[in-house]
């Protein structure tokens, strides 16, 4: 199959009848880490808002439905961008609403893909069994972070990618090129500096490589872009 990167400025017209397709939305420092300890802790769903406000009306309608957004606490919003404390949630059969900068934003961008799945290390190993499953004569990696220059996302593609050829890989290199990207030491300083919103053990999360068995498909569903697991 033929596979390219780009950035979500460079974002194909996916109506377009010789659009991709599959897309594979990258965000590995957090969002997509994030969603894929939402669905580990046994999250149902989660919706992925355009923006913060959409989020609080969203949750203003269904009170049981928890709320996520980028950056430090905020009123309307129940936890942070943060795999860390998402991964000590019970979430069984709950609904999430996630606004990020960069990863909800890729996916939204891409929502007429005939397929569209949202990765990072963490589901990489399932996300390519998936693309294999279906065999697309081409797959689009949307890299989110940096205009679509994030080293961490783009080593996640990368290695997505040479999974599909069926060939053993080894996730280090890909993971140590991540782990060196400007984003990671953004959260390291982070950390240093006591923000709050970003936990210690983020990045070491965001650089754990198919953790998870389960790839992570965005459907339309009522006027909303929705991720689900997908086994």
């Amino acid at each position: 199959m033929e596979q390219r990167c780009i950035g979500i400025s460079a974002l194909e017209d996916t109506d377009r009848p010789d659009a991709p397709a599959a897309v594979v939305v990258i965000d590995v420092l957090r969002a997509f880490t994030t969603a894929a300890w939402a669905f580990a802790r046994g999250a149902e769903r989660i919706v992925l808002a355009g923006s913060l406000e959409e989020a609080l009306a969203l949750k203003s309608r269904r009170a049981d439905w928890i709320t996520l957004k980028d950056g430090p606490p905020a009123p309307g919003f129940d936890t942070v961008n943060s795999p860390a404390l998402v991964r000590s949630m019970d979430l069984a059969g709950r609904t999430l609403v996630q606004k990020t900068t960069y990863g909800t934003a890729g996916a939204l961008a891409a929502r007429n893909a005939p397929l569209l799945l949202c990765a990072g290390f963490t589901v990489a190993a399932a996300t390519a069994r998936a693309l294999c499953a279906v065999r697309p004569r081409q797959v689009t990696y949307v890299i989110t972070g940096e205009g679509g220059r994030a080293e961490e996302d783009l080593a996640c593609a990368r290695y997505i990618a040479a999974l599909t050829c069926e060939a053993p890989v080894d996730p280090e290199p890909y993971l140590r090129r991540a782990g060196a990207s400007a984003h990671a030491a953004e959260l390291a300083e982070g950390v240093r500096r006591g923000y709050r919103g970003i936990h210690p053990d983020d990045t070491a999360l965001c650089l754990e490589a198919d953790g998870h068995d389960f790839a992570m498909a965005a459907t339309t569903e009522q006027g909303h872009v929705v991720l689900r697991p997908r086994g």
